[in-house]
């Protein structure tokens, strides 16, 4: 008789054991989760710091505009992958387009989006201050050939100082080829530097004319 007693003190020992054993599991189960993702989030941002300062180095000295906007291209597409990278600046009434395939800015009439971009629309999306998909272009006013604008995923981010906008930055490619959230965040990281530097080469600009 005692020795089934001592049996289910034994038996209702082990059961409580093994229910903290699990217990604790879990807990040590979501700690490590945590750490984890807080990991990933960690190496995010070093290497959105890491893309952000080889950026700075690269335009350092760069004081002409036609230079500075290439770099940046040349930036963005090494960092997104085949993408077409182009510069809508705001000028007076009006706005100034910078294209490059090379180190030498392109004609406009070699493309057919770009075409598409006029001066409301452009004043549209630096008033909006915010990134915009093709959908939001469409419903500012973007009209184009509709083979055309079917076929490209776009993203436009916007270029300026002190919340407001004096231009963007239009990202696009082929549709089906959609772009990583994770690079487009780490090209919204250089658009304050970027500005800075516009702005102080338009200025340089102004008082060599």
């Amino acid at each position: 008789m005692e020795s089934e007693v001592r049996q289910k003190r034994l038996r209702r020992l082990v059961k409580k054991l093994n229910e903290e054993r699990k217990k604790q599991a879990q807990k040590i189960d979501i700690l490590c989760k945590d750490f984890i993702a807080g990991h990933k989030d960690f190496i995010k941002g070093l290497d959105t710091v890491s893309f952000a300062a080889s950026f700075y180095e690269s335009i350092v000295g760069a004081t002409e505009l036609t230079n500075l906007l290439y770099i940046a291209g040349k930036t963005i597409r090494d960092e997104i992958g085949d993408v077409n990278v182009a510069f809508f600046l705001r000028k007076n009434k009006s706005f100034e387009l910078h294209l490059f395939e090379s180190d030498r800015p392109v004609t406009l009439e070699k493309y057919d989006l770009e075409n598409c971009f006029t001066h409301d629309l452009v004043d549209n999306i630096c008033k909006s201050n915010k990134q915009c998909t093709l959908d939001d272009l469409l419903k500012m006013g973007l009209q184009g050939n509709p083979s055309v604008l079917r076929n490209i995923s776009l993203v436009a981010v916007p270029l300026g100082q002190f919340g407001s906008s004096f231009g963007f930055i239009l990202i696009y490619r082929p549709a089906q080829e959609k772009f990583n959230g994770e690079r487009i965040k780490n090209v919204v990281a250089i658009t304050s530097g970027l500005s800075r530097a516009i702005d102080s080469c338009q200025m340089l600009m102004q008082a060599v004319d």
